[in-house]
């Protein structure tokens, strides 16, 4: 038997093999390989391990550094977390976990051995970082999770992993594991007592839907069968009838739109009838579908790949129950974008920086020691994820509205009754907050402090009346009356 071959290889795949095996059952234990070839080639395989990540790192963090030249520094931040592609680095390590159950980020030496701890304050030097993404068959025997239940390491990650013979120090490295550990529960993907693969308790319902996707094929290739009932011919069949019989057959498969082909009285031409199809098959491939996202722990929509009808603005129920599981999701991502923050951080805020910042505030900063402006915009630092839920303009308008009222509410209350260092301290609080409304003002308020500080306001011919309390319909209800 002639066996048929494309570029090289035999038909037939890893994957085929492996999902009409009879002995896979639900409960089967998933290995190495078999989580691979499933990432690799299933259908599935890559949506199941990425489209949470991908989803999650859809927006960018809102970075905040209150108390030192935030624009500046944020763009400092992120001109390099671009530069050493950060996101893609944690993507990766997440995506590795997810397949495997364990995975391992790595910042490479320039020089030397991994073994020895990180020079943070040195990084900035670094022409290139480099980092590597290690899978469990890489880190094999270095994460399999001490089992002693006594032990004070029980369970928990070593403090340095192992590649290859070589230790790596923990300052340079971040393990990731996908759920938490079970004792005594061996992962074969990732050849420990670790997390687990996201496709091990989906194993079965994905060997499931390989049968759908034959069920695809087989229909796509019936759908443009035509059937002719035709009249049968007598017990005798002679050449010229079965020639007639060819004749008709060639014009039944030639006919095209806008021709016109005769067929005997009691002759008809029709489709294959699989109008009954569409119920049962449909039913179990959802089904199939939704086995698989609940065996993974994830929402149905994210493999189901349909639009949402209203969409995240509108706060639709599905988009709900997604936007929390990716706020979940976001926080187990948290342990590597906190490693990634200090590398950054270190290499944006360098002392070349530091001298520019300065000599362009050198009121605030001339006299401040590098080390100890760093950690004081360190310790300021906050980086949070946008809510997916997004509110229309029109509701931040009005939102932004409230809170600007807020503010100058502020302002008139406390701005007669501070000193001058208060009062400009006072000002800041209220130029900050302001800028913040992109949606109200395009362009930032730029107040001049210093002169601030030194002004003298004109002595008043007679007391303010007391001012006028804010609230949310002021504006609103002026216009009423401007109107009227």
């Amino acid at each position: 038997m002639s066996q048929i071959t494309i570029n090289g290889s035999s038909v037939g795949s890893a994957l085929q093999g492996l999902l009409d095996c009879e002995d896979i059952v639900p409960g089967t234990e998933i290995g190495y390989e078999t989580a691979k070839i499933i990432y690799t080639h299933h259908v599935l395989g890559a949506k199941m391990a990425e489209a949470p990540i991908n989803m999650a790192q859809s927006q960018v963090r809102e970075i905040a550094i209150p108390g030192g030249p935030e624009d500046r520094l944020k763009k400092a931040f992120q001109d390099e977390w671009r530069a050493i592609e950060a996101d893609k680095q944690i993507f990766n390590l997440i995506r590795l976990s997810r397949v495997y159950g364990v995975a391992s980020l790595a910042l490479m030496p320039e020089e030397g051995d991994p073994d020895q701890p990180v020079d943070f304050e040195a990084l900035y030097k670094v022409p290139v970082l480099k980092f590597n993404v290690f899978d469990p068959l890489n880190t094999a025997g270095s994460l399999v999770l001490n089992q002693q239940p006594n032990d004070p390491e029980f369970l928990k990650v070593p403090d340095s992993i192992r590649v290859n013979g070589k230790t790596y120090h923990r300052t340079r490295t971040v393990v990731k594991l996908n759920e938490e550990p079970i004792y005594l529960g061996y992962t074969s993907s990732a050849f420990g007592f670790v997390g687990r693969s996201v496709y091990q308790r989906a194993l079965f319902p994905l060997k499931s839907f390989v049968q759908t996707m034959r069920t695809d094929d087989l229909v796509a290739l019936k759908a443009g069968v035509l059937v002719a009932k035709m009249k049968q011919a007598g017990s005798i069949v002679t050449n010229a009838m079965k020639t007639l019989f060819g004749i008709k057959s060639d014009a039944v498969k030639q006919a095209q739109t806008y021709n016109v082909i005769s067929i005997g009285a009691d002759e008809a031409i029709e489709t294959l009838n699989m109008q009954n199809l569409d119920g049962a098959y449909g039913m179990a491939r959802t089904n199939i579908l939704k086995n698989i996202a609940t065996a993974a722990d994830m929402p149905a929509r994210l493999l189901e790949n349909e639009t949402m009808v209203s969409g995240f603005g509108e706060g639709t129920e599905d988009a709900k129950a997604v936007a929390g599981y990716i706020d979940r999701f976001r926080i187990e991502m948290q342990p590597a974008y906190d490693f990634m923050d200090e590398i950054v951080q270190r290499r944006a805020w360098s002392p070349e920086f530091y001298e520019t910042i300065q000599k362009d505030f050198p009121e605030d900063w001339g006299d401040v020691a590098y080390k100890d402006a760093f950690y004081a915009w360190r310790n300021a630092f906050t980086a949070e994820w946008p809510s997916l839920l997004t509110e229309p303009d029109s509701e931040k308008a009005q939102t932004d509205d409230v809170k600007l009222k807020a503010i100058i509410a502020a302002v008139e209350i406390f701005k007669s009754e501070m000193d001058p260092a208060n009062k400009v301290n006072l000002f800041r609080w209220a130029q900050d907050n302001i800028n913040e409304n992109k949606i109200m003002f395009t362009v930032p308020l730029d107040l001049d402090f210093q002169t601030l500080a030194e002004f003298v306001p004109p002595v008043a011919e007679s007391e303010p009346a007391e001012p006028h309390p804010f609230a949310a319909q002021d504006s609103v209800e002026r216009r009423v009356r401007a109107v009227a």
